[in-house]
């Protein structure tokens, strides 16, 4: 309380701006109240305003002291601080009704700068450019802060010429000179993917601070310009750790996994800061994807020294680490000192053993689950698939289903595997309608399962009508290779090339495994100088190094086409070791042509490969039989007698 006679009014105002606790507030206003200041000082009545809006768990106090107060005493200060009470609670809508019951006169900078900027960070675009055409139609004069959230606002359109309006709007009022106007236009350019038009902006800016330098770096990295970004980041005068955490998750992004390990060592000396735990969780799984044991292990020292490892993802992406590096008992290790009662450890776990094959202890794994999820189920049945148990992938399933869970695209692309592995037409089409009647989203990925399910069970046409009937729709290229090597494996060798030919004319580029197909549809149909043509494209057109699997085709259709001088001098120059399918193809040909010389060559490169490779003995035998050598038929006979090579009994699907 003033004594001596000191004025009442001026230490309520004070003392107002000082409190921090509700309950000194209320007192406070009570004062105020009982003073009779409270109805006659503006100053007063607006501070007791000001303190319910500043506390936010008082913010129905701060409404209802505005609501008590007559009309004529609420100015604009009184509305200006409602509004921004109300912007901060995020109660969005009622702070756009509050500025249109403001009388006109009230309505100031403030007011529209509150409302606009508060719906621009919340996302809300069009809201915000209405309320800002409402004050240039009232001729309010925006400021810096105003166009700041204006820009922000036109970004999220995501389309280039709204941030060029906000931009043009920005020049014509000369507020494009202030940093944070600036800072928000390089944000937005670079948001819109118009890095040129950031960097112009950038460059033209007399100052910048750390945050512009970050929104430019930032614009580089979300592009992938990483040349750029680096370019930029150690230009920044002052790095903070978000300058260096952008640039290591850059790296991360572009698989510079010891560049982005380099940065954060970096980070931490100039910084003194380890990051959180989302980084050190990113850096953990590029570690993962890339093998990277030691480096991986340091960070997960840091892990525990910060006592990150409380957190279920982190526990989570620890036993992944360790699982994808085939460290299998530390993964198993990990998950013992995990909490048990988060699901993620277990389908991380599960995901580990699968990866090494350890099908037994997977499924072991999963049964002791007290808690499924749709990804544990998808889990097991892609490693039962992947270790080519489809017969176990569908009745599983077909057990998930009946257990009420709703497969997911990972797990409806694992059963069409199992059903083209191993599965029946009619289990297929019936997934098929599941996922039409169910609505799901048929993905490239799936479009792809679906089209290959169809063909290995027989029913190329049904895979051809699901092609034509989706392919304006693709925007990858799996559902065209699945199409392409569909049909050159069923023999349909024109019409796969003529389906690369149509590919070419998209927008999607060819991979490694579209011209596997290729090179098989030239192979069933001789086509030896369009082999050629497109096996020389792989590299010179499409920038694709030839695998072995493009090797054997070509080895094949050389030697199919008699070419075997040829096919034999490609082996030579593979960059990699022939396989048994390529000295099976070049045995297969000699024989064909009945070339002993060669037939004994690949045969010897068998018998190093596989010495109970007996189909090569056999081969080579036909090979010396039709060319009348029958004395070298009996040794190679003889030694088929004594190595004691049963021939294996054929097998039907059918019966």
């Amino acid at each position: 309380m003033p004594g001596g006679g000191a004025p009442l009014a001026p230490f309520l105002v004070a003392s107002l701006k000082r409190a921090a606790r509700l309950r000194c507030g209320e007192q406070l206003h009570a004062l105020a109240a009982k003073s009779g200041l409270l109805a006659a000082n503006a100053f007063v009545r607006n501070s007791v305003l000001a303190f319910y809006a500043r506390l936010p768990p008082s913010l129905a106090s701060a409404r209802k002291l505005f609501d008590e107060t007559p009309p004529p005493l609420r100015d604009a200060a009184a509305w200006n601080t409602l509004l921004a009470a109300l912007a901060r609670a995020g109660h969005l809508d009622r702070a756009q009704r509050v500025l249109e019951e403001m009388p006109r006169g009230h309505r100031d900078t403030v007011s529209y700068t509150t409302v606009v900027t508060a719906l621009a960070r919340a996302g809300h675009a069009g809201p915000a450019a209405a309320v800002f055409r409402c004050m240039l139609a009232e001729d309010v004069v925006p400021n810096e802060v105003t166009l700041a959230g204006v820009v922000t606002a036109f970004a999220r359109h995501g389309a280039p010429a709204a941030v060029g309006v906000a931009h043009g709007f920005a020049l014509r009022m000369g507020l494009d000179g202030f940093v944070i106007v600036a800072t928000n236009l390089v944000h937005a350019y670079a948001g819109v993917s118009e890095l040129h038009f950031a960097r112009a902006v950038f460059d033209q800016m007399p100052d910048r601070n750390t945050i512009t330098w970050n929104a430019m770096l930032n614009g580089y990295v979300k592009a992938g310009m990483m040349e750029k970004a680096a370019e930029v980041f150690w230009r920044i005068p002052k790095r903070d750790e978000v300058s260096w955490v952008t640039m290591i998750d850059g790296c991360i992004r572009a698989g510079l996994i010891s560049d982005a390990l380099k940065a954060y060592a970096h980070m931490v000396g100039e910084v003194g800061s380890n990051g959180n735990e989302a980084l050190l969780v990113d850096l953990v799984k590029a570690c993962a994807q890339y093998s990277a044991i030691a480096e991986g292990q340091q960070l997960h020292s840091i892990i525990l020294k910060n006592g990150f490892d409380a957190h279920a993802f982190v526990q989570a992406t620890l036993i992944s680490f360790y699982g994808c590096c085939g460290l299998i008992g530390l993964a198993q290790m990990q998950f013992r000192l995990s909490d048990k009662s988060h699901i993620a450890s277990w389908n991380a776990l599960l995901a580990g053993l699968l990866r090494r094959g350890l099908m037994h202890e997977a499924r072991q794994l999963f049964d002791d689950m007290t808690e499924r999820d749709t990804i544990s189920w998808s889990t097991l049945i892609s490693g039962y698939v992947l270790n080519e148990c489809s017969d176990m992938a569908l009745q599983l399933f077909f057990t998930m289903l009946n257990a009420g869970f709703e497969p997911n695209e990972i797990t409806l692309a694992s059963a069409l595997s199992a059903v083209a592995e191993s599965g029946t037409l009619d289990q297929g089409r019936w997934i098929h309608d599941y996922i039409i009647n169910r609505s799901i989203k048929v993905t490239d990925n799936l479009s792809a399962g679906l089209i290959d399910m169809y063909a290995k069970r027989g029913s190329i046409s049904d895979a051809v009508q699901l092609f034509n009937h989706a392919s304006d729709k693709f925007s990858s290229i799996s559902p065209w290779n699945a199409m392409i090597c569909s049909l050159a494996v069923h023999g349909y060798a024109h019409m796969s090339l003529d389906l690369f030919s149509q590919l070419q004319r998209t927008n999607i580029k060819p991979n490694s495994i579209t011209f596997v197909g290729v090179l098989n549809a030239c192979c069933h149909t001789g086509m030896v100088t369009e082999g050629k043509q497109h096996f020389e494209s792989m590299t010179r057109q499409f920038g694709i190094q030839p695998t072995i699997k493009h090797y054997g085709c070509m080895v094949d259709l050389l030697g199919r086409a008699g070419y075997l001088e040829e096919a034999e001098q490609l082996v030579a120059i593979m960059p990699m070791k022939a396989d048994k399918v390529i000295w099976g193809s070049i045995l297969s040909a000699a024989r064909a042509q009945g070339n002993v010389g060669l037939g004994e060559r690949a045969a010897e490169e068998l018998a190093k490969l596989d010495q109970t490779h007996g189909a090569s003995k056999v081969a080579l035998s036909n090979i010396y039989a039709y060319a009348g050598h029958w004395t070298n038929v009996s040794v190679v006979r003889k030694d088929l007698e004594d190595e004691n090579l049963e021939r294996q009994s054929g097998s039907s699907g059918i019966l």
